[in-house]
């Protein structure tokens, strides 16, 4: 089986941006198993964390741009490209402005940091999206496919203006053909474009030390091309980026034409949800999961009874920290009746409480808190982002980040379809019954 993994020590990279131009430096840091990938704005008030999730992609334009609330992290593709194409799956990527440094315009500098800091095993095992069947997208011109296969593989045709450069490469991506022949690949731009780009406001940090410019049938860079097919390995790049919002890694053979952000994360999105409803349809005996608990099993863990039970099953743990329960709301609710008549809405107090229970599930897993009552204390960082409606299945993660004898701190979230619907940091403490 397969384990998770993370670095063995942080890692830091400085330099420009390339779309806004501003000088900034990114810390890459260890993080336990389940956590996946976040940013972390350092320059902010509150340090905010925006989750590498395809949930929250905003603009594609020539670069994917994550938003969360007020916080924005742009041009994510190439730190997220390297972190999975090197093997790795847990991190905190923490920057002091809003986008990473672009280096030389490929990934190789992350690649190497990466390596430099060195990789490690957890103790849990990898999560993987399974393709089960052809998953087809078109949009502007571009296509997608994805096949289902046990490995991971891109096969990519890239195609410039009037057919120029057309190129194309098919290959595994493992971490050792991904550092030698897809992170070194640098971006580029056909010079028709440029000036648009520049109008918009966009590649202010760029130029031929970053990037690399098409004119007619010449190339215009810094150095010679890297390899004669580099345009379209960095196009793999990108993909390898972009799909990693979909927040777990893919086995499947990825064929992609004139490939861009927007086919890139449109195919994230849609295996999100994908995965979401396969979870949500999956009828699986305990023991087919590891640790799950069903619903005579959550009774015994938890003292809440109908109407305050707001978890139906547990479905996955995460090593020993987070867990992923299950709530299938219905419009036999009893609240359903007074909120709202007409207009009925799942109360955002409720889902804060079933985020409290699952966290009180992972706590009390612990065998020196069995048989012990979870106290739901304060929260922080509370935000509703969608109603919750009669009909919906709400998945709840919850995923301890500080344990202090009989009082944890967990951060926690609802999804509806994929979607995070609310989020939180809760407080609470365990007593004696």
């Amino acid at each position: 089986m397969e384990k998770q993994r993370t670095l063995a020590s942080s890692g830091r990279l400085t330099g420009s941006a390339l779309h806004t131009g501003e000088n900034v430096t990114l810390t890459i840091l260890p993080a336990p198993p389940g956590h996946g990938f976040k940013f972390q704005r350092v320059d902010l008030p509150d340090e905010p964390i925006v989750d590498a999730s395809a949930a929250h992609v905003k603009t594609v334009e020539r670069a994917t741009t994550l938003v969360q609330g007020m916080v924005k992290i742009h041009t994510v593709e190439h730190v997220l490209s390297a972190l999975t194409g090197m093997g790795v799956d847990n991190a905190l990527i923490q920057m002091d402005a809003n986008e990473p440094p672009i280096g030389d315009g490929s990934a190789a500098a992350y690649a190497e940091m990466i390596r430099n800091a060195g990789i490690v095993e957890q103790e849990a095992p990898r999560a993987f999206l399974e393709i089960r069947e052809p998953l087809t997208i078109e949009l502007g011109g571009s296509v997608l496919v994805i096949l289902p296969d046990p490995k991971f593989r891109v096969s990519c045709t890239q195609v410039g203006p009037q057919g120029r450069f057309t190129q194309f490469l098919s290959a595994e991506i493992t971490p050792e053909f991904y550092e030698k022949e897809i992170a070194p690949a640098r971006t580029f731009v056909f010079y028709e474009d440029v000036k648009p780009l520049m109008d918009k406001g966009l590649i202010k940090g760029g130029s031929l030390e970053n990037a690399i410019v098409a004119r007619g049938e010449s190339v215009l860079s810094k150095e010679p091309l890297r390899f004669p097919d580099e345009f379209v390995r960095h196009k793999i790049l990108d993909i390898v980026g972009d799909l990693a919002l979909a927040g777990r890694r893919l086995h499947g053979h990825v064929v992609a034409v004139k490939p861009g952000h927007g086919i890139n994360t449109e195919a994230a999105k849609r295996l999100a949800l994908q995965h979401a409803q396969i979870t949500s349809a999956a009828v699986r005996p305990v023991a087919a999961t590891s640790g799950a608990l069903d619903i005579n099993e959550v009774m015994a863990t938890l003292p809440h009874r109908f109407p305050f039970l707001m978890v139906d099953r547990v479905i996955e743990f995460v090593g020993d920290t987070k867990a992923v329960g299950v709530k299938a709301v219905s419009i036999n609710e009893p609240y359903f009746q007074g909120h709202f008549p007409g207009h009925p809405v799942m109360p955002g107090v409720l889902q804060l409480e079933a985020m409290a229970q699952v966290a009180s599930i992972v706590m009390m897993r612990k065998t020196e808190n069995s048989g012990k009552i979870g106290y739901f204390m304060s929260a922080d960082a509370v935000k509703f982002r969608k109603p919750v409606l009669p009909g919906d299945t709400l998945f709840i993660e919850s995923e301890l980040i500080s344990l202090k004898k009989r009082l944890g701190k967990a951060q926690c979230r609802c999804l509806v379809n994929g979607e995070v619907v609310s989020e939180g940091e809760l407080l609470f403490g365990l007593v004696d019954k």
